[in-house]
């Protein structure tokens, strides 16, 4: 038994030590808390917007994006990213609503910091990967989404962009929305290249991003960020284990111990 524990010890120090070795696209800057990325609508720094357009409106206290950038991404068409949602026929208001929310909290949010990681991309130098969503938010999004249409699984390449917006791949059938996310993971999680990671936590806990909430009651997301902020520069990601997940950091000794 002993022989056994201490072969999985060494096991598991060769894969941290590689793991720490792999270059990685972490945040060069320190700064984790109220700021905003580095990518092509996004203001230098956070700040009040009194008239954030309608579901953008949470962020009016604290924003990343402009007035501009909140009317123009409710428009079909916009003229951010020249992205048609209504790739496949026309896509339902209540499946819209969510993704329009999307896009309000990935320009608007100050408070993604700790999920920003660098990237080298042509309209952005930093993205965000694996932010914990709201289980919740991520079941309504993909309930509301079931019925209407797409023909990819992965939004964020593969597209045909010659008309100037986005067109099906060559070969690509548009199906419902289900038959390319058979579950919410897999909507929320391979939508935007794992930008989200479907947390185990419902909205209020605390531990998990809102993509919505009444800003008459506070900004919940602010307390999540401090919180993850928190468990990063306190240690409970190693240094030079690179980008080692917090959840992995935890599991770790459970597996040893089974």
């Amino acid at each position: 038994m002993a022989r056994l524990v201490t072969t999985q010890l060494l096991l598991l120090l060769a894969w941290v030590i590689a793991w720490g070795a792999q270059p990685t696209a972490s945040r060069a800057r320190t700064e984790l808390l109220d700021v905003c990325m580095d990518a092509k609508h996004h203001k230098e720094k956070p700040s009040p917007e009194d008239k954030l357009h309608e579901q953008c409106s949470p962020w009016r206290k604290n924003a990343c994006c402009s007035v501009s950038t909140s009317q123009e991404l409710h428009k079909d068409g916009s003229r951010l990213y020249n992205f048609q949602w209504d790739h496949c026929g026309k896509m339902e208001p209540a499946c819209k609503q969510h993704f329009i929310q999307d896009t309000c909290l990935y320009e608007c949010s100050p408070n993604l910091g700790p999920w920003i990681q660098q990237v080298d991309q042509s309209w952005r130098k930093e993205r965000i990967l694996d932010v914990p969503l709201c289980k919740d938010n991520c079941q309504r999004w993909w309930e509301d989404c079931r019925t209407s249409h797409t023909c990819k699984s992965n939004w964020h390449k593969g597209w045909d962009w010659t008309s100037g917006v986005n067109r099906c791949p060559a070969g690509a059938t548009c199906r419902t929305f289900e038959s390319y996310f058979p579950t919410p993971a897999a909507l929320c999680e391979g939508l935007w290249s794992h930008s989200y990671k479907v947390s185990n936590y419902s909205s209020g806990s605390g531990r998990c991003i809102q993509m919505w909430f009444d800003p008459d009651q506070g900004n919940p997301n602010e307390e999540v960020a401090r919180f993850y902020a928190s468990a990063r520069t306190s240690g409970a990601v190693p240094c030079g284990v690179g980008a080692l997940p917090l959840s992995l950091i935890l599991v770790l000794p459970l597996w040893l111990l089974g």
